[in-house]
């Protein structure tokens, strides 16, 4: 994904066909990837950074809606994708790991 960089965010039509949920384990791998702690706020400014039109309010785009994560990251895991939670931090499983390299 990283050769699809325009400035911070990638371009709508190379992740608008992806589901939330990918974007969110490349999300939480960017972060971690060089050591950074991934807090839920750290979370959103990546995944708002990268994904704008996926995780902005509709009315609002130009700030990030951190409800898009709360029902996806219960979801991952559930799957044992992601470990952590909202209050400390989170991680990827092994899965998860190769998911975000597959995205």
């Amino acid at each position: 994904m990283n050769n699809y960089h325009q400035g911070n965010a990638l371009s709508e039509e190379r992740y608008s066909s992806i589901p939330k949920e990918n974007l969110i384990i490349f999300g939480i791998y960017s972060v971690t990837k060089n050591g950074e702690k991934c807090s839920f706020e750290r979370l959103v400014k990546e995944c708002f950074t990268l994904f704008p039109k996926t995780f902005a309010f509709s009315r609002y785009p130009e700030w990030p809606d951190s409800l898009k994560f709360d029902r996806q990251l219960r979801t991952l895991r559930k799957r044992k994708l992601i470990t952590g939670n909202p209050k400390t931090s989170f991680s990827l499983t092994k899965i998860g790991k190769k998911i975000a390299e597959e995205t």
